[in-house]
């Protein structure tokens, strides 16, 4: 008898194990979201308004995220597209993608204070511009056409600089000095990606010059190191995420690149369609460098009613870089603390 249910038993579970749904998981990338530019931008733009009140001007979007920009809105920051649309003697806060020289200007000539919410590391490469310009090179500049970042850079020395739209567009680069000649980047674009163009240049410009240190952010490589980690295994990778901003559109490449089936860029949890679920077991989750953690966790949850409660980690760094706030912010934040401090021991 005992072995009879014994069979019986291992014929249930096999027949269990036939009609059963296979395991779902949720692989999440770390690192994710926030980056430590972004992160200086949005706190820059929350510490001027408690500082100085509203409204504070923004030129274009601080970050490149939705939610973002719509949360600071409603704390009273005004977002333009030029400087000149900033009424005089009104306070300016510049981007975390950096500005041209000429729009410093603007601002002065329009009486603004201004706030520099440019990333340490895109001021970086402004400043190798600026450096290889005085020596007289000719840079390539590998960026996208159009992107905010690579105006700024190129607005530093734009008689020196001329745009490498990716390995396709190599062909069409024309120097005065094959011998001296530099490429410089912009930094958030895929890693992957941007060593096929630079290989193809040597290819045209054997004695190209790098860089002296990576252009393309840590923050931007260790995202894209979680994600070809994860796209080999995940069936589906969600990236959260807006569709003008660079890093994450590269993410979604980069997941397609690493083996996933497939990948889609969400802003909210809201914009991703069931119908991507079918037949998928594993799906992957990240977000770009400009994108809060409470976008992430919506996706987490509205996986989670769907059966997707299993979550893994999936780590390919750790990350404790910070960067301090722009010096003008910094600078009136001091003065105010000493005048109270001052205040309080009379």
């Amino acid at each position: 008898m005992s072995v009879a249910v014994g069979r019986v038993t291992v014929a249930a579970r096999t027949m269990e194990r036939m009609t059963a749904k296979p395991a779902r998981k949720v692989l999440l990338a770390a690192p994710r979201g926030y980056c430590a530019g972004v992160d200086r931008a949005v706190i820059a733009v929350e510490k001027a308004l408690e500082q100085y009140g509203a409204p504070v001007y923004v030129r274009h979007e601080i970050v490149h995220n939705k939610y973002v920009v719509k949360t600071l809105e409603k704390k009273g920051a005004i977002f333009v597209d030029e400087t000149a649309e900033v009424p005089e003697g009104n306070i300016v806060i510049f981007s975390a993608h950096g500005v041209a020289p000429v729009v410093h200007e603007e601002a002065k000539r329009g009486k603004l204070a201004t706030i520099d919410a440019t990333c340490p590391l895109v001021t970086k490469v402004h400043k190798e511009a600026v450096r290889f310009a005085k020596e007289d090179y000719d840079i390539l500049l590998i960026g996208h056409e159009g992107h905010e970042e690579v105006i700024g850079t190129s607005g530093e020395a734009p008689e020196h600089i001329q745009l490498v739209d990716g390995p396709e567009d190599v062909a069409n680069v024309e120097v005065r000095d094959p011998d001296k000649v530099v490429w410089l980047s912009q930094t958030t674009l895929s890693v992957d990606e941007t060593m096929e163009t630079v290989d193809a240049l040597k290819g045209r410009f054997p004695n190209l010059l790098s860089p002296p240190s990576d252009d393309i952010c840590y923050a931007t490589q260790n995202r894209q190191t979680a994600v070809k980690q994860m796209g080999a295994e995940a069936d589906l990778v969600i990236v959260v995420g807006s569709k003008n901003s660079s890093n994450s559109v590269r993410l979604v490449e980069v997941a397609l690149g690493a083996g996933a089936r497939d990948a889609h860029l969400v802003d909210y949890a809201e914009e991703i369609d069931e119908s991507w679920l079918e037949g998928v077991s594993t799906v992957g989750v990240t977000s770009g460098a400009s994108v809060p953690e409470i976008l992430v966790q919506g996706v987490l949850e509205w996986l989670a009613q769907r059966g997707f409660e299993d979550v893994e980690v999936v780590t390919a760094a750790e990350e404790s870089i910070t960067f301090s706030l722009p010096k003008e912010l910094r600078r009136d934040l001091r003065a105010e603390a000493a005048q109270a401090a001052g205040t309080a021991g009379e």
